[in-house]
């Protein structure tokens, strides 16, 4: 481990990563286990990863949890969803505040189930005024969804036209507080984004793994962080090299 960590540049660390969690059920067919398995044990993976990236010195971490198109699944299958997303916030409330990690939710909180807006909330006023990595997780997120939002906020607002600019839009994202995103990485396989920070990661490096997101952990962020710093990023620049 320590050779690894020692082929990472800690001055070159990506601020900001963004994580599409893909391949919890896969991973437990793989294993002849059910759904509900893979999706415990990917919540096994994001606390080990979330350890990770506080070590490493990784200022934001954004995870994709559940998307809007999720309420698509059984009913059996979001129902333990959302039994798990409580049962995260307040298994790992302790840990997070000890390790100064704020935790935010992203997303149409309003539409989740009442038992999980009160966890995320404990969760947030608990770590509000923590100054190490910030976790935020999206739940009921979608990318479209949150841009309409933004669109009707800045409408509602009344702000006028020749104002409206980029920073502008970005401040009313649920991010609105965060810089985007210098890397996305997806696990499982799949190559898309899956309606997830359609804004934000506009310049970000895209990593697509087939690593199942429940055989994540430290040694795998720190691979996904030096293939990030292999990478020139030229922000539409030319490479003059």
């Amino acid at each position: 481990m320590n050779e690894t960590v020692n082929q990472i540049d800690n001055e070159n660390i990506p601020k900001h990563i963004a994580i599409i969690m893909d391949g919890n059920g896969r991973w437990a067919q793989k294993r002849n286990l059910p759904r509900t398995a893979g999706h415990r044990a990917g919540m096994e993976a994001l606390h080990r990863i979330v350890e990770a990236a506080s070590d490493l010195g990784v200022k934001y971490l954004t995870v994709y949890a559940f998307s809007t198109e999720n309420w698509k699944r059984s009913d059996k299958e979001v129902n333990f969803l959302m039994d798990l997303a409580v049962e995260y916030f307040f298994k790992e409330l302790k840990e997070l505040d000890e390790k100064n990690v704020k935790v935010q939710l992203i997303g149409k909180r309003e539409y989740l189930p009442l038992k999980v807006q009160i966890a995320a909330l404990e969760m947030e006023e608990q770590t509000q005024d923590n100054t190490g990595l910030v976790l935020s997780v999206a739940l009921n997120y979608g990318g479209r969804d949150e841009i309409v939002e933004t669109l009707k906020e800045i409408l509602n607002d009344e702000v006028p036209y020749d104002q409206i600019t980029e920073e502008l839009i970005s401040s009313y994202l649920y991010t609105g507080d965060l810089p985007d995103p210098d890397l996305l990485i997806r696990t499982g396989g799949e190559k898309r984004l899956s309606n997830f920070l359609l804004w934000q990661l506009s310049y970000a490096e895209f990593i697509f793994i087939d690593t199942f997101w429940p055989d994540c952990d430290k040694d795998f962020l720190i691979n996904m962080i030096k293939e990030y710093q292999n990478r020139n990023r030229r922000y539409g620049d030319i490479d003059e090299n």
